[in-house]
């Protein structure tokens, strides 16, 4: 099996309100953008013009507004907010309203979304258990009659999903390191990362750690889905697409400086302090759609095949119109050989 290459647009779910953000994911299919993901945050990463509409309402919403994209979350966190039960119903419900185009993302979540509850936050070790014992009760809760789970950190009697789709949702897990990368090959549908680090960090432990795991498990690169969240910043002037990196710095703050950071507040403190320069890193910046799609091509290089692409701005309709007209043609184009 070789999975298709897929082209897809991130809903920014920090940044509109969720009428606003269904209508973009809804103009995404019309101007051709194979798949929509939305992030699931409970509290965004600036708190000024900052959203946070919750990804399950909002994908039924889109799958009754679209006919054709594959929809899903990138990414939802099974493990805290959620039980993995109460994921697994909502996910079999959306999957058999829609069948064959929703998408399950998970990964081990952050305190921002978390701890603001009154949830304890574990060490990164623990909350990597816990995905992993989430993602197996989720399965057997899709794929079992009556599921008695007794395990370290969740348990279930005698539980039934009762509407299920006729195929399990696709799980993908998202990963930043080679732990979850290794897990996401040994049993997951996709691979979820994003784009903006260091060359090395893909070639030298993400993507080898992938096929550890996938190795492990039997398989290979055909078996399961690639996904990088590319991180785009298009217009005709340079100066204006740098600048429409600003909402979106807190993603060039490090691992150690968002540590435990709960307050929508002060992670707007330390990203309003970056320069420019450093909000935008993580961001392909351009104003020349040739240069552009040259630098989106090194992921399909790397062997990513579902890029889901990413724009910082308030315009989304401009991006969404603008990557339907010249860029995904551009991209296909140069797929198909022509």
């Amino acid at each position: 099996m070789t999975v298709p290459i897929r082209f897809g647009y991130k809903a920014s779910a920090e940044q509109f309100k969720p009428r606003e953000l269904l209508e973009f994911a809804v103009l995404a299919e019309e101007v051709g953008f194979d798949s929509v993901f939305v992030s699931d945050h409970l509290q965004p990463w600036m708190h000024d013009g900052g959203h946070a509409p919750a990804a399950l309402p909002w994908l039924g919403a889109l799958g009754e507004r679209t006919s054709r994209i594959i929809m899903g979350t990138s990414v939802l966190t099974p493990t805290f907010r959620y039980p993995p039960g109460v994921v697994a119903q909502a996910f079999a419900t959306l999957g058999s309203l829609y069948p064959d185009r929703v998408i399950l993302g998970v990964g081990t979540g952050e305190a921002l979304n978390e701890a603001t509850l009154g949830l304890d936050w574990p060490d990164p070790p623990e909350r990597f258990q816990r995905l992993k014992e989430a993602i197996g009760l989720i399965n057997r809760l899709w794929t079992e009659e009556r599921v008695t789970f007794d395990g370290t950190y969740y348990r279930t009697k005698n539980a039934t999903i009762y509407d299920k789709p006729e195929r399990p949702v696709p799980i993908y897990i998202g990963a930043s390191g080679p732990a979850a990368t290794r897990l996401a090959g040994r049993i997951a549908d996709g691979f979820i990362t994003t784009s903006g680090k260091p060359t090395e960090l893909y070639t030298e432990t993400l993507l080898p750690a992938l096929d550890e795991g996938l190795t492990k498990a039997g398989r290979n690169r055909g078996d399961i889905d690639t996904l990088m969240e590319v991180k785009v910043s298009l217009h005709s002037h340079r100066a204006a697409a740098l600048e429409k990196t600003r909402f979106w710095a807190p993603l060039a703050l490090s691992a150690e400086e968002k540590m435990g950071v709960e307050d929508p507040l002060e992670m707007q403190r330390l990203a309003e302090a970056l320069p420019i320069e450093r909000a935008a890193s993580r961001f392909i910046v351009s104003d020349d759609p040739d240069e552009h799609v040259a630098s989106i091509e090194r992921y399909l290089t790397l062997g990513f095949r579902h890029l889901v692409f990413h724009d910082p701005g308030h315009n989304q309709e401009e991006f969404l119109r603008t990557y339907g007209s010249e860029i995904l043609p551009r991209l296909r184009k140069r797929l198909s050989g022509a």
